[in-house]
């Protein structure tokens, strides 16, 4: 259970870090992404590019 909290952990620090990159290649701007700004900040929920990655990295995982 501690080994998933601390991967998620890690994997949304990195995902946070690397978000502006992301964003300019699309990521972040697909048809069921939201974006929501209140009180001047944005606030990303990106679920269709989470599904879209997660299937990514699936089909990646099961070639190796």
């Amino acid at each position: 259970m501690i080994r998933w909290l601390l991967t998620t952990f890690v994997a949304l620090m990195v995902l946070s870090a690397c978000w502006p990159w992301l964003r300019k290649i699309g990521i972040g701007r697909l048809p069921g992404d939201f974006t929501v700004r209140i009180f001047g900040r944005e606030y990303s929920f990106p679920f269709m590019s989470t599904v879209l990655l997660s299937i990514l990295l699936s089909f990646i995982a099961r070639a190796l």
